[in-house]
């Protein structure tokens, strides 16, 4: 709970100065570089986290990577974390940065999973309806999974939309069981 009260307060700091600088777009580009290289990189990750490599080497070896694509400002704030002997947070403080972003700038990250791939009009209509109830912009990631039968599973969050066939089917067959559903 400490690494992330720590890591939120980087991220905001980092969120906040890009604002402040205008800058937000650059600094969020730069931020999903970092994460993707580090999520791609276990040995990079595991060399940020050791104790044994010193702060210079570490900083040394990320300038060597990212300071020709990144943002001097960017690169300033990882340094800055190097200096604090928080680069084992480094990846985790670009992930909340790119969360917090998200917040300030109202968009839910909406994970969809379907029956069969939807059409682009599908997409398109799901999108409009879920802006709509979330009172947000979203970002849809799909997936599918044939297990549903039909229909779709709607992920925001810790909440879930589940228009799904096979829930349908699951709700049909309790109230068969408790009797709460007739014939006629």
């Amino acid at each position: 709970m400490a690494d992330f009260r720590i890591l939120h307060r980087y991220a905001t700091s980092l969120l906040e100065t890009s604002i402040e600088k205008k800058n937000l777009d650059v600094v969020t580009s730069d931020m999903q570089l970092l994460v993707e290289t580090l999520d791609k990189s276990k040995q990079l990750q595991l060399m940020l986290e050791s104790p044994v490599v010193k702060p210079e080497v570490k900083l040394n070896i990320l300038r060597e990577i990212f300071s020709s694509k990144i943002s001097k400002d960017s690169m300033d704030f990882i340094e800055f974390v190097i200096l604090k002997q928080r680069e084992s947070l480094l990846n985790s403080i670009g992930k909340r940065f790119l969360e917090l972003r998200d917040e300030y700038l109202r968009i839910a990250n909406v994970f969809v999973t379907t029956a069969t791939e939807f059409t682009t009009d599908q997409k398109s209509l799901l999108e409009r309806k879920l802006e709509k109830i979330l009172d947000k912009k979203v970002r849809l990631n799909f997936k599918t999974d044939s297990n549903l039968v039909g229909g779709f599973i709607a992920k925001v969050n810790d909440t879930l939309y589940d228009a799904s066939i096979k829930h349908q089917l699951e709700l049909l067959k309790k109230q068969f069981l408790t009797g709460d559903i007739s014939l006629n």
